[in-house]
């Protein structure tokens, strides 16, 4: 197979001169144009795209991290961030860290070597400052659903203090004012504001009667399920309502207190977090806010192709995406209430 070098010989130039004609950084005179043709069309010469890019400075590839693909919510943002640089005619690179910190730090240290022209990036654990610098390494980033807080990139969340707001006062406008709140903890942005605003819409209408629990932890089934155990396990005076702050929380839960003999919500109420997954088809339909996971998707690929900013050293502002409360049927008034 015939190959640049080859080309070049062929039409009696250098092979830069072919290499800056192909790539269109080179007018020539006809002649030698007519020549370097020549020898393409006879030699079957076939130009290679990702060295044709690199060429050009760009490789038309954004790296994408990921802490899972297996989880609704992870999985639908892949697809949404494919989608749209499918439309823009760039490729994926695709790197899932299991949410490990030394894979983390590993894959972000691969792309700074390689040739991706941007790095979207969601961690789902606390950032540090080490974290924090690789990213800021790392060439043009942004960082997505969960604040990574020294990194000097634009970064793009969910609203997630309004989403925890409209979960409470749904909750407490039906009567609760003995609620659980389940999953995440302060030191992550996201259970940090879901919290904040859950607090605030309770208090907004129940006031001091409010009574709010907490169990913080991971957004996985199995938190879901030990949340569940301890809920079952109480006796008379445990929370009239829950919210349960992902899709695995949800299920993890519900699989608990079906197995625990405990209906929903004529026990206990219940509202979600993401309503990525399928919670429209549970029995009941669980009442969730709903994050906009495939236009986070899509924006956070936007966001990465603008231009940075030349200050770097001002961090960029945060852009959040508003949630919605999607009403369905696992939320009715306390027992004894109408």
């Amino acid at each position: 197979m015939a190959n640049l070098q080859d080309v070049a010989k062929a039409a009696k130039v250098s092979k830069t001169t072919v290499s800056r004609y192909l790539n269109g950084s080179l007018d020539l005179p006809e002649k030698t144009a007519a020549a370097i043709n020549g020898a393409i069309k006879a030699l079957n010469y076939v130009p290679n795209p990702h060295a044709r890019r690199l060429s050009l400075g760009r490789s038309d590839t954004v790296a994408l991290v990921v802490p899972d693909i297996s989880t609704p919510f992870f999985a639908t943002f892949v697809a949404a961030v494919e989608a749209e640089a499918v439309r823009r005619g760039l490729s994926l690179a695709l790197h899932a860290t299991l949410n490990r910190p030394d894979r983390e730090m590993t894959y972000l240290d691969q792309i700074r070597q390689g040739h991706a022209d941007g790095l979207i990036f969601i961690t789902n654990h606390e950032g540090n400052s080490a974290l924090a610098e690789r990213i800021n390494l790392a060439g043009p980033c942004i960082v997505v659903d969960e604040d990574v807080a020294e990194a000097r990139v634009p970064k793009l969340f969910c609203d997630n203090e309004s989403g925890g707001y409209l979960a409470a006062r749904h909750l407490a406008e039906a009567g609760h004012r003995h609620v659980l709140f389940i999953g995440g903890v302060d030191q992550m942005i996201s259970g940090a504001r879901r919290y904040t605003g859950f607090v605030r819409g309770m208090r907004d209408v129940a006031g001091d009667a409010a009574r709010i629990e907490r169990s913080c932890g991971t957004y996985t089934f199995e938190a879901g399920r030990a949340a569940g155990r301890a809920f079952a396990a109480r006796g008379a005076d445990r929370p009239t309502a829950i919210f349960a702050t992902s899709d695995e929380l949800v299920i993890g839960l519900y699989e608990v207190l079906r197995e625990a003999g405990l209906s929903v919500p004529r026990d206990v109420s219940v509202v979600g977090f993401d309503d990525v997954g399928p919670l429209h088809l549970f029995a009941p339909a669980v009442t969730a806010v709903r994050q906009p996971v495939r236009d986070l998707g899509k924006r956070a690929l936007e966001l990465l192709l603008d231009p940075r900013p030349e200050d770097t050293e001002r961090l960029p502002q945060e852009e959040l995406l508003p949630v919605t409360l999607i009403e369905r049927d696992s939320v009715a008034p306390p027992i004894g209430q109408d």
